[in-house]
């Protein structure tokens, strides 16, 4: 394989890169070389929000303490989307098609896509108000105005069009815009030096009170990062070939990571550099960070990385409600449709000024997501390949092959969502609740198949519903 062709896809039509597979698996010709999968999750990898979230550490626990939550954010990532991938990559199936098999069945599948979408619409969201902030600071635009709404409806539009053909669209985007993301983020750092006194790690200083509970909530901000950069990563490790074993799953999320935390320790830097002087709301926020290092050439810098990770905000979403609806009602209107859905979810949500319940939020998502994939994986395999109550190839997916509801996976995600709402509410502190949630579930979840023998993972109808094996493996 010459150099060229490891970064790029396999041959495919039109309607092929459209719709990219998300009502049904992959098949073996359409898989992609791990240099090219590696290549779109740049886009991710490169997120204005990391920039955010590493200067949210420094602030909550300082240096050296923020190695805790970022070592385990790090090392669980890898792990999480090492497993997650490597059963995508042998079903060819996305995490929600995944789900109707393991743990959920057909229409309960569309729970747990809904759930994996608010995540998609919300992240959408966050880096399209950064790239409003940053328009908004320059020309000196009120943010939340008809002026800002229409700015943030503009871009987000803007951004669909390089989505529209998918995994191929999203490639090209990142061979030219990851090159100019590091040439502008390098001069940004070079005007830093320049223009203030560049904070050394001695300096990354906490600006929180109470210790403990801060450092709880560092590593709470963590867990939700660490299950959804290991679950965004399944969305594009179902391109990878079936045989792909667990050290190139690895290597795919190392090659995500890495510069993902180069990015989370510069956003740290950039934060106890700028704090002192303009406080913390501004020091995090890329939008104020960028202009102000930058001016003009600052807000380009912004638009072109929002552009480059929202292309995978809105595919993932569209991925994710092209699966959820189908199971829920059977109606297939073509993922670009649900490109729009998360477009305008995102406009509503930013004219609401729902950001600003940030910390809400990533609770309530640690909590529902986590317990989500934990579900799965401990159905993959514990439950079936570990104790043999379903089969571990071939997993079920279509109506006819799977029951409309599983109870098992239902009712233990119900279960953890609730002992975890009760911490967002503050029965115990809400930064344990993700935790407690994403193990209590996946214990309940296995308790119930045991004891329900895998009889919710055969169909109404009989043995012989579910027997059929994908031919394309």
């Amino acid at each position: 394989m010459s150099i060229r062709d490891a970064f790029r896809g396999p041959e495919a039509s039109i309607d092929d890169q459209v719709e990219s597979f998300a009502t049904d698996r992959v098949p073996a010709n359409k898989r992609w070389p791990i240099p090219a999968i590696s290549l779109v999750l740049l886009g991710n990898a490169t997120a204005m929000f990391f920039f955010t979230f590493g200067a949210q550490q420094s602030f909550l626990v300082g240096w050296p303490m923020m190695l805790l939550p970022i070592g385990y954010f790090f090392f669980g990532a890898i792990l999480i989307g090492a497993l997650t991938m490597r059963v995508a990559s042998r079903e060819g199936l996305s995490q929600s098609l995944l789900s109707r098999g393991l743990g959920f069945g057909l229409r309960g599948s569309a729970v747990a896509s809904f759930i994996y979408a608010i995540n998609f619409v919300y992240y959408f969201l966050f880096e399209g108000t950064i790239v409003s902030h940053a328009i908004a600071y320059y020309f000196e635009i009120e943010i939340h105005s008809a002026a800002g709404i229409g700015i943030f409806a503009l871009v987000g539009l803007v951004t669909i069009a390089f989505v529209w053909r998918g995994m191929y669209a999203m490639s090209a985007l990142q061979k030219w815009g990851f090159p100019l993301f590091v040439g502008l983020l390098i001069w940004a750092l070079f005007n830093l030096n320049s223009q203030h006194d560049v904070a050394g790690f001695s300096a990354w200083e906490s600006t929180a009170t109470g210790g403990g509970a801060a450092l709880w909530t560092a590593m709470s901000l963590a867990n939700g990062q660490m299950i959804f950069q290991g679950l965004i990563a399944t969305d594009y490790g179902r391109f990878a070939s079936r045989n792909i074993r667990y050290r190139g799953t690895g290597t795919i999320m190392l090659l995500e990571l890495i510069p993902m935390f180069t990015i989370i320790f510069l956003g740290a830097m950039l934060g106890a550099s700028l704090v002192g002087e303009f406080g913390e709301g501004k020091a995090q926020d890329p939008g104020f960070v960028f202009v102000h290092l930058l001016g003009l050439v600052g807000v380009f810098f912004v638009i072109v990385t929002q552009i480059r990770i929202n292309v995978m905000n809105l595919y993932g979403g569209s991925i994710v409600l092209s699966s959820g609806v189908d199971a829920a009602t059977g109606y297939r209107p073509g993922r670009p449709w649900w490109m729009f859905a998360v477009w305008l979810f995102g406009v509503i949500f930013y004219a609401t000024d729902v950001i600003s319940n940030l910390g809400t939020f990533l609770a309530i998502t640690g909590v529902l997501t986590n317990t989500w994939v934990l579900i799965i994986l401990a159905d993959y395999f514990v439950c079936r390949r570990w104790l043999k109550l379903g089969r571990s190839e071939g997993i079920e997916f279509r109506e006819g092959e799977v029951r409309e509801w599983n109870p098992c996976g239902l009712v233990s995600l119900g279960i953890a969502v609730f002992v975890g709402a009760l911490g967002i509410m503050e029965v115990y502190p809400v930064a344990y609740a993700s935790f407690i949630a994403m193990f209590l579930g996946p214990i309940v979840h296995v308790v119930m198949t045991v004891a329900t023998k895998g009889r919710y993972y055969t169909p109404v109808a009989g043995p012989s519903a579910g027997k059929a094996v994908a031919t394309d493996h």
